[in-house]
C-alpha cells in the first residue's frame, strides 16, 4: 500500500518513452515475465573492511545496454530444472525449502538456483560447486572447453557437474532481491538476485581468458587501471536493466544479447567497492542500471562478507512503473526503494 511518501524516479530515454505512450494509448495487456537469475559475487575489500563486487562491462556492440556494468546473470534455460541436476547432487537447502522461502514452487526454485550457478560460471568462470558437501571446486578441475560447451548450449549444467563428479552448492547462494520488468516492456523478465562469496582458490575470468581486475583508485581506494568510459555525459544512467529496452535480443537477468547462445557479451570484468562504482556512475565514468545501482547502495553499508551472507531478506517483487507527466516520461521506483544516482 502506498503510504503517500514521494517515490524515487528516473527520466526515461526516448525509445522507452515512446513505447510507454504507445502502450498507454493502445491499452495492451502486459507481457508475461520470463524467469531469470543474477548473482552478486562478493569478496573482502582490498585494504581491509567492506566488500567488493564483481561487475561485467557489456560490449558496446550490444543492442541492449551497451557499455553498462552488470552482475553475472541471465534467463532460465529449459534444461536448468532437468533431472540431470538431481543425478549430479545438490548440497544445501532443498528446492522445496528454497521455494517456501521465495514463495514459489520447488521446481521453479530449482530452475532459478541452477540458472544462477550456470550463468555465473558461463560469464565469470566462478563455479559454485564441489566434490563433497564441505569442499569447493578448484579452478583447474573444469576444462576451458567444457565452459565453452556450456556457453554454446551443447552441454547442460547437470551434464557438466556429473562429468566432473561435482554437486551444486545451493547453500552458497543468499536470496537478495526480485526485480520485475515494468509492464510497458514488450519482453519482460522476473529476475531473482542472489549473493554469493567468491570461493577460495577461484578467480573471476571472462570466457576469453581475461581475469577480473580491480576498480580504479577513487577517494583513496586502492585499485588497478581505470575501466573504459561509457561515453555518456553526466551521472544519470539510462534505466534499462531488468526491464530492458525492448530490443529483440534482450534476454533478461543482468542482460542478454546472446544470439546465438554463447556470443561474447562482456569485454571486461572488474572488482569494485560498491561506493566507488556509484561514485563513478555519478561522475559519468560508467553506466549503472537501476537494479544494479540500488543493490550497490545496499551493499555499501556492509563491513564484511559475513554480514552480507547472513542476511535473511524478505523477498518481495520490485516492479518499477512508467508514468507520463507534462510530456515527460519517468521510471518510478517501487515504494521504499531509493534510487542512489
Amino acid at each position: 500500500m502506498d503510504d503517500g511518501r514521494a517515490r524515487s524516479r528516473v527520466r526515461v530515454p526516448g525509445g522507452m518513452a515512446d513505447r510507454a505512450r504507445e502502450h498507454a494509448a493502445a491499452g495492451l495487456p502486459p507481457a508475461v515475465p520470463r524467469d531469470a537469475a543474477t548473482v552478486i559475487l562478493v569478496r573482502p575489500g582490498a585494504g581491509g573492511g567492506g566488500v567488493e563486487v564483481f561487475l561485467l562491462r557489456r560490449t558496446e556492440a550490444l543492442k541492449f545496454a551497451p557499455g553498462a556494468y552488470v552482475f553475472p546473470g541471465g534467463s532460465v534455460d529449459e534444461r536448468d530444472a532437468g533431472p540431470a541436476i538431481a543425478d549430479a547432487g545438490w548440497v544445501g537447502p532443498a528446492p522445496a525449502e528454497i521455494g517456501r522461502l521465495l514463495g514459489i514452487s520447488a521446481g521453479r526454485a530449482r530452475a532459478l538456483v541452477c540458472a544462477a550457478v550456470r550463468e555465473t560460471f558461463e560469464e565469470s568462470g566462478v563455479l559454485l560447486a564441489g566434490p563433497a558437501p564441505a569442499e569447493l571446486v578448484a579452478d583447474s578441475v573444469v576444462p576451458v572447453e567444457d565452459r565453452q560447451h556450456l556457453l554454446n548450449g551443447s552441454l547442460s549444467l547437470g551434464g557438466l557437474l556429473s562429468r566432473h563428479g561435482l554437486a551444486l552448492r545451493a547453500d552458497l547462494l543468499t536470496p537478495w532481491a526480485r526485480w520485475i520488468t515494468p509492464e510497458i516492456s514488450p519482453r519482460r523478465f522476473d529476475t531473482w538476485f542472489f549473493a554469493a562469496a567468491l570461493p577460495p582458490g577461484q578467480l573471476a575470468v571472462l570466457p576469453a581468458g581475461q581475469a577480473g581486475g580491480s576498480s580504479p583508485t577513487r577517494s583513496g581506494r586502492p585499485g588497478a587501471s581505470s575501466p573504459p568510459r561509457s561515453g555518456r555525459p553526466g551521472g544519470s544512467s539510462p534505466p534499462r536493466e531488468v526491464w530492458g529496452d525492448g530490443s529483440p535480443h534482450e534476454q533478461g537477468g543482468s542482460g542478454g544479447d546472446r544470439s546465438p547462445r554463447g556470443d561474447r557479451e562482456s569485454d571486461s570484468g572488474t572488482w569494485w567497492r560498491p561506493i566507488a562504482a556509484l561514485e563513478a556512475a555519478r561522475a559519468g565514468e560508467i553506466t549503472l542500471l537501476p537494479p544494479t545501482a540500488v543493490t550497490l547502495a545496499e551493499l555499501a553499508g556492509y563491513q564484511d562478507i559475513a554480514g552480507v551472507l547472513a542476511e535473511r531478506r524478505v523477498i518481495t517483487p520490485l516492479i518499477p512503473t512508467v508514468v507520463v507527466e507534462d510530456g515527460r516520461t519517468w521510471l518510478v521506483m517501487p515504494q521504499a526503494v531509493e534510487y542512489p544516482l
